[in-house]
Order: structure tokens, then C-alpha cells, then sequence
């Protein structure tokens, strides 16, 4: 039996920062970037154009639309990759479906409609939204539209609504999109409207495509991405993988990407990182992130900060408000950065966000 060759953390590392598009900063629009085949997540909102202006130097520009997708998330995507992404984030099996709307607020008989659930609200998103229309009004109709145990009382409203977390699971295979620079959630329909999934499809290929840009990873760093169970993923893990030893644990990533983790050296550059920025959904936060001290500045219950990348390693932390005109940038480094390149970035990220001055305090 053929040992599984052995990589450390910095090579992994390594391997990231230039799949995720973070070696080089692209010259022009954002949509032939590697990461937006999985697309790019907009929590909290306007983070996503952030997050291309680390990329590419025309954050802006090219046809991109904000959906919610996976895990219900707004994340930004080709239009052209919409159809395919439906039927790959629709759930495998009654189970999965139940594993990944599973919430409080729903008695357990809607856990047991499993994909019923799925069904029944991606056809009543498809029944109501047929113009811009905001979030609550289309919530109410469709709460009226899908099977009562999927509805819960609303003591603030007095009424009963869907639960939330279903509606935006839902959303891609009802063909619904987000408008991107509402004040407040406005949905639309998808033009051209895509077909709700009879089932799922492409998943293999998804997975595939995580772990390009986020492995070598594990069943289960998958499993926690898509938000539902090993037991559901397993049945659709791809064939064509090579396994590694990741400091001691195995993992995966597409044989053709073999060669290139092996020879993955560290790329110098800084960064500033949204809080949900591509390079940080991986679920091995160990990985990302050691010392468990730092992984809980980064990763907190409420109110993430950016995240300073240094060299592909993720060295230290950062927030900023705007005051009037002006972006203040407070960075927290675990490390020595030079000061120059992360006012660059501060710069970049002032940009995108519409201001003309910034100021950096480290």
C-alpha cells in the first residue's frame, strides 16, 4: 500500500493563498477568479466586493449576483454558474435535508418532511416572487403557501412565519437572487430562471472544487461547510482524490492538485481579509489558525473581525469604522508587518467602501 505523502501547515498554507486567488492582486474585474466557483459570502453585507478588492483591482465590475446559497448565506456568483449550483446545494436524501434546516423554532414534524420541505418552499418563492420584493412581504406569503409545520408562531408579529434559515436554504433552487445594494433584503427573480431541482446533482463536483481551493480537507470539513452530516456527504465523496498527511491527520484534495500542494512555497504579501472571506470558510480552523487564543480573536460568538494576512499565514486581527469621509483601520498584528503595505491595503479597502482618506493605527 502506497504511503500517503506527508505536508505541514505552512505548505498547506501555501498551497491556499495562491488557489484562493491571494498571490497576486488580478488586473482587472473579478470574474474569472478561482473562488468565485464557490463564491465569495457577503456577511456582514458589502463584504464581498472587500473581499474581490484583495483579489482584483476592479472589485466592481464584471456580471456577478448576490444569492443565498450555501448555508443559506448571501454569497456572490457568476450568473452563469446559478443552475448548476441549484442542483449541487439541493440536499441528498431526506436526512441530509433535515440536517440542514434543523432548527428550535420548528416542531419536529417538519424535520421529518425532510426534502418535502425543501420542495414545498422553493415552489412557493418561485408562486411569489415575480418583481424586487422585500424580504418580509415575501416571508408572510410563503409562510401561507408551504405546510404548516414549517411556519411558527411570531409573538412580535402575531402571525406565523417560515422559519428563516429554511427560506434562504431554499432560495437558489426557488430561483430567487438578492439585491445586492438595497438598504434592506430585497428579492428578485433569477433571469433566466433556472428549474427547481427534482434532485440533487453535481455534488461530487462542488466537493471537488472546496477541496481545490480549501484542501486537503476531510469528510468532515466538508460536511461543516455544507452544513449538514459526514453520513450524508460520504455517498457522494469524489473517487479521483488524493490523500496526504496533513502534520499527522489524513486528508484529501483533487489528484490533479497534487503536485502543485507539494511544491507550494510561502507567497510574500499583506492582505486585509473580510470576516468571512473566502480563504477563511475552510473548517480546519487548527489548521488556519493554532494557537487557540488567536483562533478565538478571530472567530467570536458575535461580531468577527478582518483578518490581517501576512505571507499566507493569518497574523493578526483588524476592524475599522468610518468617520464622516474618512476609514480608521485598527490593526492588531501577532507579528512585525511592514506598516507601509498594510496602509496599501487599508487604501484598497477605503476604496471599495466609497471613502477618500484612511487611517491606520496598528
Amino acid at each position: 500500500m502506497t504511503k500517503s505523502p506527508a505536508v505541514c501547515r505552512a505548505q498547506v498554507l501555501a498551497y491556499r493563498t495562491v488557489a484562493n486567488d491571494l498571490h497576486e492582486r488580478h488586473d482587472g474585474d473579478p470574474t474569472g477568479l478561482a473562488v468565485l466557483a464557490l463564491g465569495v459570502p457577503n456577511v456582514p453585507a458589502g463584504s464581498a466586493r472587500q473581499a474581490l478588492a484583495a483579489r482584483c483591482t476592479d472589485p466592481r465590475g464584471g456580471d456577478l449576483t448576490l444569492a443565498w446559497s450555501t448555508r443559506g448565506a448571501p454569497h456572490l456568483h457568476r450568473p452563469a454558474d446559478l443552475p448548476d449550483l441549484a442542483g449541487a446545494l439541493w440536499p441528498l436524501s431526506d436526512a441530509d435535508a433535515a440536517a440542514r434546516f434543523a432548527t428550535g423554532q420548528l416542531p419536529k414534524a417538519a424535520a421529518e418532511l425532510g426534502l418535502a420541505a425543501f420542495s414545498a418552499t422553493a415552489a412557493a418563492l418561485r408562486k411569489v416572487v415575480r418583481r424586487p420584493t422585500a424580504k418580509g412581504e415575501v416571508s408572510r406569503a410563503v409562510s401561507d403557501l408551504v405546510p404548516p409545520e414549517l411556519t411558527y408562531d411570531c409573538k412580535p408579529c402575531g402571525a406565523r412565519h417560515i422559519s428563516g434559515g429554511l427560506l434562504q436554504l431554499a432560495g437558489l433552487g426557488g430561483g430567487v437572487r438578492l439585491e445586492e445594494d438595497a438598504a434592506k433584503t430585497v428579492l428578485a427573480p433569477i433571469a433566466p430562471r433556472p428549474k427547481q431541482p427534482a434532485k440533487a446533482s453535481g455534488t461530487a463536483d462542488f466537493i471537488r472544487v472546496y477541496l481545490r481551493l480549501l484542501g486537503p480537507a476531510t469528510p468532515g470539513d466538508v460536511a461543516k461547510y455544507l452544513g449538514t452530516t459526514v453520513s450524508a456527504v460520504k455517498p457522494v465523496w469524489p473517487e479521483d482524490l488524493a490523500a496526504v498527511s496533513v502534520d499527522g491527520k489524513t486528508a484529501w484534495l483533487p489528484a490533479a492538485d497534487l503536485d502543485d500542494l507539494l511544491a507550494a512555497a510561502p507567497v510574500e504579501g499583506v492582505r486585509l481579509l473580510p470576516p468571512s472571506d473566502p480563504f477563511l470558510q475552510a473548517r480546519d480552523r487548527s489548521v488556519l489558525v493554532p494557537d487557540k487564543a488567536q483562533a478565538k480573536e478571530v472567530w467570536r460568538m458575535l461580531g468577527n473581525p478582518g483578518v490581517l494576512l501576512v505571507d499566507g499565514d493569518i497574523a493578526g486581527t483588524w476592524r475599522a469604522r468610518a468617520v464622516q469621509q474618512r476609514l480608521e483601520v485598527s490593526v492588531t498584528p501577532w507579528t512585525s508587518v511592514s506598516a507601509a503595505s498594510v496602509q496599501r491595503e487599508a487604501e484598497t479597502v477605503a476604496a471599495v467602501r466609497g471613502l477618500g482618506s484612511v487611517e491606520v493605527r496598528l
